[in-house]
């Protein structure tokens, strides 16, 4: 087999087994639904060596996967947008056991396993700064001393709010078991389209529902998700909603919202229904307007419970107070 010396192999991850290659090329390339598909039908993708031009072949564990890196210029445009950081993170809490930070848009909370062992060690010095590689600097800039910090939840790049590290091994081990069970607080502030009704959300989340993106699966496969949805404003068309999250999915926010009819303003992934087209957004916000707002959790060590709230950030502000006047007109 001759070798294509413009590209590169990826390897299924473990989280990422059953996905149709679709829907990976779409999530692990940022590539939108056409884009992954005219990759297929150009049978350029090979899995183990083996040409694919089947959208739904479902993925293995360890597959090897090799993509075009020298792409035509429809292909390199990303589906997720290249969002600016809107402004530096900041310590909200630390001590020697915990930092919890209030995270702008823009910034990875932390990099992917997969991502990390794709480029090594020294490669990763040339990938934009995550959260987690920021906070060594700004705890010393306290006069602290950063240590080993331990991710144990993460903020998807788009949504601002507050994030919690754990930086030791007991810390990070009683904060998992918190989210586990489910008894850290995490409440969400989002400015959706539509007229949104205060409900209670559950359903099956799955890595494709049918069109390459994440979803609520109709089989009762999937990972049980469950958000709680509290109307706090109407404003015409748009509407201010708090959700509280009793599960903690990959995208179930962004889901839940937007298979209600109801999606985030600046959403464009979660959008529409499924083979449907996307529903308008007249918001004009550059990204997803989701904000995590309120976290809550039990120390780890003292047992104490705390709390913690983070304002809104500008750009959510703004457009809640234009909506608000256009309402009143």
């Amino acid at each position: 087999m001759a070798i294509d010396m413009a590209s590169r192999i990826l390897s299924v991850s473990d989280r990422e087994v059953g996905q149709t290659i679709l829907a990976w090329l779409c999530h692990r390339l940022h590539l939108s639904r056409g884009a992954a598909e005219q990759l297929l039908r150009s049978r350029r993708i090979r899995l183990n060596g083996s040409l694919c031009s089947n959208p739904q072949w479902r993925l293995r564990r360890g597959q090897r996967v090799e993509v075009p890196t020298d792409r035509p210029n429809e292909l390199k445009k990303p589906h997720l947008r290249n969002i600016p950081r809107t402004g530096k993170p900041t310590l909200v809490y630390v001590d020697e056991q915990l930092i919890v930070v209030d995270k702008p848009a823009g910034l990875t909370t932390m990099r992917h396993a997969e991502e990390a062992a794709e480029f090594g060690q020294r490669g990763q010095r040339y990938l934009p700064a995550t959260l987690a590689d920021l906070l060594p600097s700004l705890i010393a800039g306290r006069g602290g001393k950063p240590g080993i910090i331990r991710a144990v939840h993460r903020l998807d790049r788009d949504t601002t709010g507050l994030v919690v590290f754990a930086r030791t091994a007991q810390a990070e081990r009683h904060l998992g078991q918190q989210f586990r069970e489910h008894s850290i607080e995490r409440r969400y502030l989002a400015l959706v389209r539509g007229k949104a009704v205060s409900a209670r959300i559950e359903s099956n989340l799955v890595a494709d529902r049918g069109d390459g993106r994440r979803g609520s699966s109709e089989t009762g496969q999937g990972q049980r998700a469950v958000t709680h949805v509290e109307v706090l404003e109407q404003l015409g068309q748009f509407s201010l909603v708090e959700c509280r999250l009793e599960t903690g999915r990959t995208h179930q926010v962004r889901i839940h919202l937007g298979e209600a009819g109801t999606p985030l303003c600046g959403e464009r992934i979660y959008d529409r229904p499924l083979h449907g087209r996307p529903l308008p957004d007249g918001s004009g916000i550059g990204r997803t307007a989701l904000h995590a707002a309120v976290l809550g959790l039990t120390h780890p060590v003292s047992g104490e419970r705390l709390r913690w709230t983070a304002p809104l950030p500008r750009d959510m502000a703004e457009l809640l107070d234009r909506l608000r006047r256009e309402a009143r007109q």
